[in-house]
C-alpha cells in the first residue's frame, strides 16, 4: 500500500503545482483582456475607467513593440496587487512624453517577459489614456541593483525606462533589475 500511495501523492502535488502555474498565467491573460477594454473606454470617454469594480488602479497607457508583437496595458501604481495584473507606472515619475523619465515596471515572467526580445534600436510605442502617442527608441539596457536603478529623475530630456527583475530565467526574486532605457523620437500629439 505505501508503494502505491507515494506515486499518487507525488502526482497530486505535481498537478497542484502545475495548476498554480497555469492559474497565474491565465489570470495575467484575463486581466489584460479586461484592461484592454477599460483602456479603450478611457480613450473614448477621456475618463479613468477601472477594469473591474473593486480595482484600486486603472489603465494609464499601452506599451507596444510591434517588431516582436508585444503589447501590454500599464496600470497606475506598482502595488503588489497592481503588478499582479499588468505593468505599473511608478508614481512620481513623468508620464510618457513629458520631460523626465517615465518609468514602468512589471514581472519578468508575465507582462514584461517580452523585454528579453527587445533589441537596441527597437521602437517602443506608448499610447496614453488621453490618446496621445509617443515613440521611443531603445538605446541601452543595464543590469542594476534594485536599490540603485541608474535612472536620473532630474533629466531634462524625455525618456522611458522599462524595469523588471533579473535574470529573466530565475525562479526566485533577487536583488538585480533589468532596466531598458529609451529616448523619445516622435510624438503624435
Amino acid at each position: 500500500m505505501p508503494r502505491l500511495l507515494s506515486p499518487l501523492v507525488l502526482a497530486l502535488i505535481g498537478l497542484i503545482l502545475f495548476g498554480d502555474g497555469v492559474y497565474i498565467h491565465a489570470k495575467a491573460w484575463l486581466a489584460q483582456v479586461l484592461l484592454e477594454r477599460a483602456f479603450d473606454r478611457s480613450l473614448a470617454t477621456g475618463e479613468m475607467i477601472k477594469p473591474w469594480s473593486w480595482a484600486d488602479t486603472w489603465p494609464v497607457a499601452r506599451i507596444e513593440v510591434k517588431r516582436i508583437g508585444a503589447s501590454a496595458i500599464v496600470l497606475e501604481g506598482v502595488s503588489g496587487q497592481a503588478l499582479a495584473f499588468g505593468p505599473g507606472h511608478i508614481p512620481q515619475t513623468a508620464d510618457a512624453g513629458e520631460r523626465g523619465v517615465a518609468v514602468y515596471a512589471a514581472h519578468r515572467d508575465t507582462h514584461f517577459r517580452f523585454l528579453r526580445n527587445v533589441a537596441i534600436g527597437d521602437v517602443i510605442e506608448i499610447t496614453r489614456r488621453d490618446g496621445k502617442q509617443y515613440r521611443y527608441r531603445a538605446d541601452h539596457a543595464d543590469v542594476v541593483r534594485s536599490d540603485a536603478p541608474g535612472i536620473d529623475p532630474s533629466t531634462q530630456s524625455r525618456e522611458l525606462a522599462l524595469a523588471t527583475c533579473w535574470p529573466f530565467d530565475a525562479v526566485t526574486s533577487g536583488p538585480e533589475r533589468y532596466v531598458l532605457h529609451a529616448t523619445l523620437i516622435e510624438t503624435g500629439e
